[in-house]
């Protein structure tokens, strides 16, 4: 049984992941920060449906927890699989906070930073003890990076900057069997964006506009292609950036 570590799969396409894989009868260890409720109920989702599930907190913009998360995570590997070591990470967890460029602050910048950049690549430094030769890596980007959204200026950046460091890893880590490959979705409704959605439904009109299958994507849209991308039917995918998005912006 494969094992997939995800980070921030409380909720949206973390939670929908977690759930993908399970469904495809990988074993599952997702984290959160200030969602234990949500993580909570998406294990116990996967255990009814006769899968293996564990939650464990985590905040990714704290790179000096890292090391105690690891020890955490083998811990929990030995007693719930029997194993030291898991097959896939999925550096999922992030945020959005949108504001123009003359606007942002440099704790706003900061914050952004911590989560979609800096904590992706140390907390990707510290697992790779525990992850297994020929396993790999999914690091969750945005459309934003090719499409300019006003805005979102410091947030595409560092998940441009998340792109490039994808083909890093899998150059550097080809050695060892690790392939890495990013995610990379269009405009999608989840908990994140719900609320801006719902106040402002003539924006999710020009979204779908935007988009070749003609509406916004959902969750699941997303967590079904990072499933499949998991599986070994994919192995020979490696180092790209694959947009989930309907045809968006095209």
């Amino acid at each position: 049984m494969s094992i997939i570590v995800i980070t921030g799969g409380s909720r949206g396409i973390g939670a929908s992941t977690a759930l993908q894989c399970a469904s495809k009868g990988m074993g599952v260890v997702i984290t959160y920060n200030n969602h234990a409720a949500g993580a909570d109920a998406v294990v116990r989702q996967i255990v009814a449906a006769g899968g293996k599930a564990v939650a464990l907190a985590l905040d990714v913009s704290d790179i000096a927890s890292f090391a105690g998360f690891r020890d955490q995570l083998a811990t929990a590997l030995h007693a719930t699989w029997g194993r030291g070591s898991f097959d896939g990470l999925v550096n999922n967890a992030g945020y959005g906070n949108f504001n123009a460029i003359e606007a942002v602050t440099e704790a706003e910048f900061d914050g952004l930073l911590n989560v979609h950049l800096k904590g992706p690549f140390f907390l990707t430094q510290a697992l790779l003890p525990l992850l297994a030769d020929g396993g790999q890596i999914v690091n969750m980007t945005s459309a934003t990076t090719r499409v300019a959204t006003p805005g979102a200026a410091p947030y595409a950046a560092f998940k441009g900057g998340l792109e490039v460091l994808t083909r890093y890893m899998a150059k550097e880590f080809g050695a060892r069997g690790i392939r890495a490959n990013a995610i990379s979705p269009g405009a999608i409704r989840t908990d994140m964006t719900s609320g801006a959605f719902d106040q402002s439904p003539e924006f999710v009109t020009m979204l779908a506009g935007q988009t070749a299958l003609g509406r916004i994507g959902a969750a699941d849209d997303v967590g079904k292609v990072i499933a499949s991308l998991l599986l070994e039917d994919n192995g020979w995918v490696n180092a790209q950036t694959i947009e989930v998005g309907g045809g968006y912006n095209i």
